[in-house]
C-alpha cells in the first residue's frame, strides 16, 4: 500500500509557490526600476537559421533611439534615477538570492 505524506506535500507546494511569486514579483519590479532609471535593457536581435527573424537591424537601431530620446526627457532627478538604479539592483540580489536559497535547499536536504 502506498503513503502519500499529504503534510509535505502542500509543505512543498507552498514553497514553490511562494518562491515563485517572490522572483517574478523582485524581478519585473527591478525590470521597472531599471527603465525608470533610464537603462533600458536593449537586446540584440535574435536570427535564425530559416525565414524566422525577430526584427531586423533598422528595427533595432530604431528601438535603441526610442530609448535613448526617453531616457533624455524623464521627469526624474539624478538623485531619484540614482536611487532606481540601486533599487533595480537590489531586486534583481533578492532574486539571486532565492534562487540560491533553493539550490541550497536541495543540496542540504539530501
Amino acid at each position: 500500500m502506498i503513503v502519500i505524506n499529504w503534510l509535505a506535500f502542500v509543505q512543498v507546494f507552498v514553497a514553490a509557490i511562494l518562491a515563485t511569486t517572490i522572483v517574478v514579483t523582485f524581478y519585473s519590479l527591478g525590470l521597472r526600476l531599471l527603465v525608470r532609471a533610464g537603462r533600458a535593457p536593449i537586446v540584440a536581435p535574435a536570427e535564425f537559421t530559416d525565414a524566422i527573424t525577430v526584427i531586423s537591424s533598422k528595427d533595432a537601431r530604431r528601438a535603441e533611439k526610442a530609448a535613448a530620446k526617453a531616457a533624455q526627457r524623464s521627469p526624474l532627478s539624478e538623485g531619484q534615477k540614482r536611487l532606481a538604479r540601486y533599487g533595480s539592483y537590489g531586486c534583481f540580489a533578492v532574486c539571486a538570492a532565492a534562487v540560491l536559497g533553493g539550490i541550497l535547499l536541495i543540496f542540504l536536504n539530501r
